[in-house]
């Protein structure tokens, strides 16, 4: 999988991508096909931002959080991703049901 994490405004310390890293942890436990995830850490005023767009099979999701504290925005942001990646893989399971269900059984 490719990883690229960059900074606006903000230098993505050693301590930064760490966490960024170790909650990269929870997205391969889901889906260990990942093929790319962008990650851009921002700083505006007080609101410390983090946009992912995460690359699966099949789609493209993206998220995005803003809060106080960049770790704390940065757990939302994976929390986010999770619950997409969740979301898809079950749009994806059920599809795979409904087709097999739609064809005729013979027997």
């Amino acid at each position: 999988m490719q990883f690229q994490l960059s900074g606006q405004q903000i230098e993505v310390t050693p301590a930064l991508r760490q966490h960024v890293e170790s909650r990269l942890d929870r997205l391969h436990r889901l889906d260990d096909k990942l093929i790319s995830l962008a990650v851009v850490l921002s700083v505006d005023k007080l609101r410390h931002r983090a946009d992912a767009t995460l690359g699966v099979k099949g789609a493209t999701l993206h998220a995005e959080a803003a809060e106080t504290d960049m770790y704390a925005s940065i757990d939302c942001l994976f929390e986010k991703l999770v619950s997409q990646l969740r979301r898809h893989h079950e749009k994806v399971s059920d599809k795979h049901h409904r087709a097999t269900r739609a064809e005729p059984q013979y027997g």
